[in-house]
C-alpha cells in the first residue's frame, strides 16, 4: 500500500509539472497569420476603420503613420486623420507571453477642409475691427527685437484698398522713432487650435525690412514667451530677398536657437505667393505655394497644442532685419487674403 501511495504522489507531481510546462509553452507561442484590413471612408472625412486578426494574439497596437498610436484588445480601431496624405500604417499583434508579429499597409486619405475664418480685404478703409486689433508703440512695451519702428494704426501705415491689405513702413520721425509701420493681430478676436492657416502676400522691398506672417499662443499673457509657443509661417529680411524663413520658437529652442528652415523663392517682392502652415497634434508643416519646406513632429512636450492667434506686421531693422539702407523711404507689404481651414 505504501508503494502504491508513493507512486500516486509521484504521478500527481509529474502531471502537475507537465501542465505547467504546457501552459508556459502556450503563452510563449508567437502570433501567426496576421491579417490587416483598412477601409477608408468615401466622404472625405479622413476616417479609416482598421481590422486586424491573428492566431495566438491577445492584443494589438496600431501606428497610424503620423505619430499617433492606439491599442486594441480585439484588433479593431477607427481613426480620423486630420489631413490628406499617404500613410503607412503598422499593426503589432502580441501574444500573452509578449511575443509579437507585425504587418504594414499603405493607405491614401482625402480630407475636405472647411473654411472657418477669413479676411478677403474687400472693404476699403481701415482693417475690419471685428477681426483685427493693433499693437501700438515700440519694443519698450514688452515686445520687439531692438527694432526701429513705431507701430501705429494710422492710415499712412495700414489700410485696405483695391482688394488688399497694405502695411507700409515709412522713414519718418515719430514719437522718438525713426520709422513707422503697423502690426495687426487677431488676439481676443479669433484664435485656432490646429488647421491650415494661409495668406497670399507680396512682400516689401528694401534692405532693413522685416515682414512677417505668424502666430502666438493665446496664453502669452499668463505664461510669457517662449512658453506660449510661436509659429512663424513666413519671415523675410530685405537684405536676403529670395529667402523665406519658417520657424518655431518654444522653451529650449527660441531666438537665435529657434527650430526652422529656409527656402529660396523668386520674385517675393514683385509677385504674390501663398504662405501656409498645416498644423495638427502630430505635425507642423510650413509651405510656400503648396511646397513644404519645413516639417516638425508635434508632441505634448512642446506648446503647440492649444489656441493660437494670427499676426501680420512689417518691422524695420532689429536683430533679424539688420541695418536699414540709408536710402530707404518706404515699402509696403500687400496681403490679398488670410484664410483658416479646420
Amino acid at each position: 500500500m505504501k508503494f502504491m501511495s508513493l507512486s500516486l504522489i509521484l504521478s500527481f507531481f509529474l502531471l502537475l509539472s507537465c501542465t505547467k510546462d504546457g501552459d508556459a509553452g502556450s503563452s510563449n507561442t508567437v502570433p501567426s497569420n496576421l491579417v490587416l484590413n483598412a477601409v477608408v471612408a468615401t466622404d472625405n472625412s479622413g476616417t479609416v476603420a482598421f481590422t486586424a486578426t491573428a492566431n495566438n494574439a491577445v492584443s494589438f497596437e496600431y501606428d497610424f503613420g503620423n505619430g499617433v498610436f492606439q491599442n486594441s484588445a480585439d484588433g479593431k480601431a477607427t481613426y480620423r486623420y486630420p489631413a490628406s496624405g499617404n500613410y503607412t500604417v503598422k499593426v503589432i499583434a502580441k501574444s500573452a507571453g509578449g511575443q509579437t508579429l507585425s504587418k504594414t499597409t499603405d493607405i491614401s486619405v482625402s480630407v475636405a477642409r472647411t473654411l472657418v475664418w477669413s479676411d478677403e480685404f474687400n472693404t476699403p478703409g481701415a482693417p475690419d475691427a471685428g477681426k483685427w486689433g493693433f499693437d501700438i508703440g515700440t519694443g519698450s512695451n514688452g515686445w520687439g527685437n531692438n527694432e526701429l519702428q513705431y507701430y501705429t494704426n494710422r492710415s499712412e501705415n495700414v489700410s485696405v484698398s483695391n482688394g488688399t491689405l497694405k502695411i507700409t513702413a515709412r522713414r519718418e520721425s515719430f514719437s522718438g522713432s525713426a520709422f513707422t509701420s503697423a502690426r495687426l493681430l487677431t488676439k481676443n478676436k479669433f484664435s485656432t487650435k490646429y488647421g491650415k492657416i494661409e495668406a497670399r502676400i507680396k512682400l516689401p522691398a528694401g534692405v532693413g525690412t522685416w515682414p512677417a506672417f505668424w502666430m502666438l499662443g493665446n496664453n502669452i499673457d499668463a505664461v510669457g514667451w517662449p512658453a506660449c509657443g510661436e509659429i512663424d509661417i513666413m519671415e523675410h529680411k530685405g537684405s536676403d530677398e529670395g529667402r523665406i524663413y519658417g520657424t518655431l520658437h518654444y522653451p529650449g529652442r527660441f531666438g537665435g536657437n529657434a527650430n526652422g528652415l529656409t527656402t529660396n523663392v523668386p520674385n517675393v517682392t514683385t509677385e504674390f505667393h501663398v504662405y501656409s502652415v498645416e498644423w495638427n497634434a502630430a505635425t507642423i508643416k510650413i509651405s510656400v505655394d503648396g511646397r513644404e519646406f519645413f516639417s516638425f513632429a508635434n508632441s505634448n512636450t512642446v506648446p503647440f497644442n492649444h489656441e493660437f492667434f494670427i499676426l501680420l506686421n512689417v518691422a524695420m531693422g532689429g536683430g533679424f532685419g539688420g541695418p536699414v539702407d540709408p536710402a530707404f523711404t518706404s515699402a509696403t507689404m500687400e496681403v490679398d487674403y488670410v484664410r483658416v481651414y479646420n
